[in-house]
């Protein structure tokens, strides 16, 4: 491989091995969600506790992900994480069990932080050694991809061969085959971790603490609409025909929206961007709550797609560049506080909707967390 195409194939790698699973192994739950809860009878409150057990897993995962005795390469942890998310997501069709789903998906959300932290680790640092940093935007852009991808399928495979199950199964080999792909472009080379000065004195950065409770409260913030949408359109027989099409209008808009974010971020500041999007994004999910009909839906998906990865890929940008030497440790405690976040929000929304039959207090709630998030970021000072 030679040194001009190294950075492209990384780039290419990361990307296909995010949508694999993020796009994929995440997020193909909020598709399957409605119909898998009317098929087995799960309530708002169970669907929220399969949706929290994989963030749960996701928290630790991040974790692990971040820690220093962790043995092995990056690489290495990456490829076996990447099976491990096509094994669980195949499991969810072949059994019916809450316990099961639970499990499972406590299994996958352990996997996909993996992936999220190591390929990011791997793929920035050989992006930044080569000073072909901008190509970070195509590395994000994977998980608007498997949103884009995994969405279709869903929707086509339930007119060839209707039934949760068969879904699962489907989304499982697009996701093995997006991980061989990523195995054989992610290159060999920056797999070793370079020396961390900031490891060695134990500190965070200054400013990254602040950064790192605004990424928890964005995980909350984007989590209930990224959970519940497809199912608050389905409820509402006003917007319900545009059940289909929401979930894919938010992947189409994800995959090209790092791209943009990127860009604002070097124009007005990575900050200033990332307080930016949360705010749109706080728009986005009032939206889909307090303007129900088609209009509002779809303003709500697009501006969720048009934000949420973007957020994420600039506050993980930040986090690298507040970092000296590996940024493992540094990425994973983002993640960690991101899933957090993610582990409170579906488990909060699903009961409250229990209890009062909507989506509206909880939706809103993560509107002000995100508009929190964006004040955290943009307040000037270490």
């Amino acid at each position: 491989m030679t040194p001009g195409t190294r950075p492209w194939s990384a780039a290419l790698g990361g990307m296909l091995a995010l949508a694999a699973g993020m796009g994929i192994g995440r997020f193909v739950y909020t598709p399957i969600l409605p119909i898998m809860a009317e098929e087995l009878s799960l309530s708002q409150s169970e669907t929220g506790l399969i949706a929290s057990a994989n963030f749960l897993g996701y928290l630790i995962g991040a974790l692990l992900a971040a820690s220093r005795s962790l043995p092995g390469g990056r690489r290495g942890w990456l490829i076996a994480a990447l099976g491990a998310n096509a094994l669980a997501m195949a499991a969810m069709g072949l059994s019916e069990a809450l316990w099961s789903f639970l499990l499972l998906r406590f299994a996958g959300g352990l996997a996909s932080a993996f992936i999220l932290v190591f390929s990011s680790a791997l793929v920035l640092d050989l992006l930044a050694g080569a000073g072909r940093a901008a190509l970070s935007s195509v590395h994000f852009a994977g998980v608007g991809l498997g949103i884009a991808v995994s969405a279709l399928a869903v929707g086509l495979t339930a007119e060839v061969a209707p039934g949760w199950a068969v879904q699962w199964e489907v989304s499982a080999v697009l996701a093995l085959l997006g991980a061989l792909a990523a195995a054989m472009l992610i290159p060999r080379a920056g797999a070793r971790a370079p020396a961390s000065d900031q490891a060695e004195s134990g500190r965070l950065a200054p400013g990254l603490v602040r950064l790192i409770l605004a990424y928890g409260l964005f995980g909350f913030g984007y989590v209930i609409t990224a959970t519940f949408l497809v199912a608050i359109v389905r409820s509402h027989a006003e917007i319900a025909p545009l059940e289909p099409v929401v979930w894919i209008a938010v992947g189409l808009v994800a995959a090209p929206s790092v791209a943009f974010w990127t860009w604002a971020g070097g124009r007005i500041g990575v900050l200033r961007a990332f307080a930016l999007a949360c705010l749109l994004e706080a728009l986005g999910v009032a939206a889909s709550v307090l303007w129900l009909s088609q209009a509002g839906a779809l303003l709500g998906a697009v501006l969720l797609g048009g934000t949420f990865m973007g957020v994420t890929a600039l506050g993980l940008v930040a986090a690298r560049a507040l970092t000296r030497g590996d940024a493992r440790r540094s990425l994973g405690l983002m993640t960690a506080a991101f899933g957090l976040g993610q582990i409170i929000g579906p488990a909060f929304a699903g009961l409250v909707h229990d209890m009062t039959g909507s989506f509206l207090l909880p939706s809103l709630a993560a509107a002000g967390a995100l508009c929190l998030a964006a004040l955290l970021v943009a307040r000037p000072g270490p």
